[in-house]
């Protein structure tokens, strides 16, 4: 082995002359420069696709978080109902609220259906048959009625049997619209029975009138002996009775009247009307009742203020007090306890979070309330809410991405959502630094 070595080290390298030698590295050279080139025009290649397509891909979009909206369920209302006798109430302009209408037109009732005793109430009944066979508009005097020295003997009939008269002279005229306010707002009986004969001719003829209006207005609980209210066979019902009340309120001679806080009769000495509660709490009717044992009676009109929706009217009826200051004193409570069943719900607030988008490249902005809504609701009614969103890539502040849609019973509110920061595409460096986030989302 040794002896090998030493030959192949004494024998002499190729010539560097030689022509075989200088075309050997002549080869190598151009392979080596081939490869080069293809190297080069492979990278070259590669950059030229690599560059345009990071910088060009369309960007991810963003992921978006969002929050269900939360509205906090108004509580259910609780009505102050009268503890004595018998009562019901309705609630009238009052149609975009669900539940409010009650059932058959009744919001609640108490103490039962029962036909009662009305006293003076009846006197109501008497005006609105009246006005059936002589109409009168809101303003209009009407007809001249000539009281006769039976009319006037009116007075002693019933003056000494303890009831409410006024002054009415043999020979003495009055319009139909003046007799009508001595009977409603004075609750005079003398001119229940003198206006009620008048117009029909006879008691037995207006009576029979009674029972026709009646019928017609399907008020079967209801029934009259007499026009005053004197004899406790004058009955009805708490719903009859709600239902007279509208058709008073109906009536614009009527609903004129019983608003009258006292007489505005020319040369008519001053009376006062016997509702206390006018102009209380939104009270504007309609008309009192007492008798004996019969107990303290009203029914009553009212126009309650209920936030930002049109005033509601409520009609209503008490049968059976104790006495008027008690009778009184439970109708302001359940007009109280009506308006505050009625709920002023904010739904969302100006600004309010409901999510956020976010990027790969660290942009981020959220989607908030374009505005504050609210809504008015009655008692517990529920209140649900639905949103939707758009996907994005870009979007500048402000820019509306979707909304929000609450619905309580009739009402529906909707809020358009918006970007609160912006979202922008990401840069170059981002795009050519981050080719596997990129493409894979492109």
């Amino acid at each position: 082995m040794v002896s090998r070595a030493r030959e192949d080290a004494a024998r002499p390298g190729p010539d560097p002359m030689d022509p075989r030698v200088i075309a050997a590295a002549r080869r190598r050279r151009r392979r080596r420069a081939i490869t080069a080139g293809v190297v080069t025009l492979v990278a070259l290649a590669a950059i030229g696709t690599y560059v345009p397509t990071t910088l060009l891909a369309p960007a991810a979009s963003a992921t978006i978080t969002v929050a269900k909206p939360a509205v906090a369920q108004p509580a259910a209302v609780s009505l102050a109902l009268p503890q004595v006798g018998a009562s019901a109430v309705s609630v009238m302009g009052a149609d975009d609220f669900d539940g409010v209408a009650g059932t058959n037109g009744i919001l609640a009732s108490s103490g039962g259906n029962g036909a009662r005793p009305i006293a003076s109430i009846s006197k109501l009944i008497t005006a609105l048959v009246v006005l059936d066979a002589k109409p009168l508009g809101a303003t209009d005097a009407g007809p001249t009625l000539t009281f006769s020295k039976a009319d006037a003997d009116l007075y002693d009939k019933y003056y000494v049997m303890d009831c409410t008269v006024q002054k009415m002279n043999t020979g003495s005229t009055m319009s139909e619209h003046d007799a009508l306010e001595v009977m409603l707002v004075a609750s005079a009986c003398n001119y229940a029975e003198a206006v009620s004969t008048w117009a029909f001719g006879s008691q037995a003829r207006f009576l029979s009138a009674v029972k026709t209006w009646l019928k017609a207005h399907n008020l079967t609980g209801t029934r009259l002996v007499e026009s005053t209210g004197i004899d406790s066979r004058n009955v009805s019902t708490p719903t009859d009775l709600v239902a007279i009340g509208k058709l008073a309120l109906a009536n614009p001679a009527v609903a004129a009247i019983v608003k009258m806080p006292s007489l505005t009769i020319p040369n008519y000495g001053p009376s006062s009307n016997t509702n206390q509660l006018l102009g209380v709490d939104g009270i504007d009717g309609i008309k009192t009742g007492t008798l004996g044992q019969a107990g303290a009676c009203l029914l009553f009109s009212a126009v309650v203020e209920i936030g930002a929706a049109a005033p509601i009217t409520v009609v209503g009826v008490v049968l059976g007090g104790d006495d008027h200051a008690s009778v009184d004193v439970a109708v302001k409570a359940l007009l109280g306890s009506i308006r505050s069943g009625f709920h002023e719900v904010t739904l969302v607030t100006k600004g309010e979070t409901f999510g956020s988008y976010a990027t790969p490249w660290k942009d981020a902005a959220k989607i908030v309330a374009e505005r504050t809504a609210s809504v008015l609701t009655w008692s517990n009614t529920p209140i649900t809410s639905t949103m939707t969103t758009k996907t994005i890539k870009t979007g500048a502040g402000g820019s509306r991405v979707g909304s929000v849609t609450f619905v309580a019973g009739k009402s529906t509110v909707t809020v358009p959502l918006v970007l609160e920061g912006s979202i922008q595409g990401p840069d170059d460096w981002w795009r050519l630094t981050h080719p596997v986030e990129l493409l894979k989302k492109s």
